[in-house]
């Protein structure tokens, strides 16, 4: 129904990158979301009240605020849309992410309470309602269920959004929940046996797990994560299509939410070209990343003079020597500055973050390893963190 529906709403709906588009997908998900929760609250509470079967009028309550977390994720997107402003010059896009935060906030706050009513359903055993009417409400819960889901994955997989995953999380978690509920009325009515209390915590523990995941996808790019390795690969593999592009370094990747994206980075290029074609090329790369990413690009220029063949000599053996004293380490940017009795040997130097605190440490090591084996030099390191 809603490839059907995306087909027929969204124009150039297989162009999952456009903004237009994915915002587009995020509102169509999150309305039918709505709409089939509401159908599920109506039909459950009509059938719990004729039944007078409490369990399925609370579990109808349930998919009331279902719809309710629908509706935010649907305001997320929304406000993603909004155009930038002065006191937000890089868009709204987070809103999303926000978004899918307080819809895991709410995955986790049922499971809370669900292993709450499970604990006391196990010290005060309640009867368990096995009615054909109940049954039948169950299973069609758990399909709908399923299928939200499974649409939500798809949605979220395709416009890589974090609030519609965790949309999908929260109905594979009532499926599940469902499911087991069944099972245990199943067990129940066959047996005699009233498992419904070990069955909802087991449920709980699950939905707790699900959340936590769901939070963490939304927390990550709200703090500042790293690009993705097929974000970075894409963007070396952009630049260094180019001739005239050496190599490329200090690469920061800003997410100010999907389709608003901030490049910088360093592109070494050959000392001895004329200025203004070099400066032509960066344009180009500029242009071509953002074609690809819908972002704005900033690349600042690094000679290097490919002619000096002492030069390009010690940096290999530097780059020896750093790779001796930690392989995740790298230079750039090395140049020999002549003094009186010695010589500056002079480049940066990046540290991932996971050294962040060892950097100095680093430093040192690294300066005393050069010194000793080529004491005609002075090392004169800067060291650059790593963002990627």
């Amino acid at each position: 129904m809603v490839s059907l529906l995306s087909k027929l709403f969204i124009r150039d709906f297989s162009n999952y990158d456009d903004v237009y588009v994915r915002r587009k997908y995020g509102i169509l998900g999150s309305t039918v979301g709505i709409f089939l929760n509401i159908l599920l609250f109506g039909f459950k509470y009509f059938s719990g009240i004729v039944s007078s079967s409490v369990a399925v009028t609370a579990d109808a309550f349930n998919n009331l605020s279902d719809a309710g977390s629908s509706i935010i994720t649907l305001v997320g997107f929304k406000f993603t849309g909004l155009s930038p402003d002065n006191e937000h010059p890089f868009g709204h896009g987070r809103i999303e992410y926000i978004s899918g935060l307080i819809v895991s906030m709410a995955i986790i706050l049922m499971g809370f309470e669900l292993f709450a009513t499970s604990v006391g359903k196990i010290i005060n055993p309640e009867d368990v309602d096995t009615s054909t009417v109940a049954f039948v409400i169950l299973f069609i819960s758990v399909i709908v269920k399923i299928y939200m889901a499974f649409y939500n994955v798809s949605i979220g997989k395709k416009i890589n959004s974090a609030a519609m995953k965790a949309t999908a999380i929260d109905s594979l978690s009532d499926s599940v929940a469902t499911s087991v509920v069944f099972i245990s009325m199943l067990i129940m009515k066959f047996t005699g046996y009233n498992i419904d209390g070990y069955a909802g915590a087991a449920v709980a523990v699950f939905i707790l797990f699900a959340g936590y995941g769901a939070a963490k996808d939304t927390i990550s790019p709200l703090l500042g994560m790293k690009p993705s390795k097929e974000t970075v690969d894409t963007i070396n593999e952009i630049i260094m299509s180019h001739d005239g592009i050496l190599g490329i370094h200090d690469l920061i990747v800003h997410d100010y939410g999907p389709g608003r994206m901030m490049i910088s980075l360093h592109a070494e290029v050959p000392g001895d070209k004329n200025i203004y074609e070099i400066h032509n090329l960066i344009d180009h790369i500029e242009n071509d990343l953002n074609d690809k990413f819908n972002c704005e690009c900033v690349i600042h220029m690094d000679p290097v003079d490919v002619n000096d063949r002492r030069t390009q000599e010690m940096k290999n053996k530097v780059e020896e020597v750093v790779k001796s004293i930690n392989a995740d380490l790298s230079i750039h940017d090395l140049r020999i500055i002549p003094c009186k009795n010695y010589n500056n040997l002079v480049f940066d130097m990046i540290v991932p973050p996971k050294y962040h605190n060892e950097d100095i440490l680093i430093k040192e090591q690294v300066c005393k390893q050069i010194e000793e084996q080529y004491p005609e030099y002075q090392a004169v390191i800067k060291i650059d963190k790593s963002y990627i």
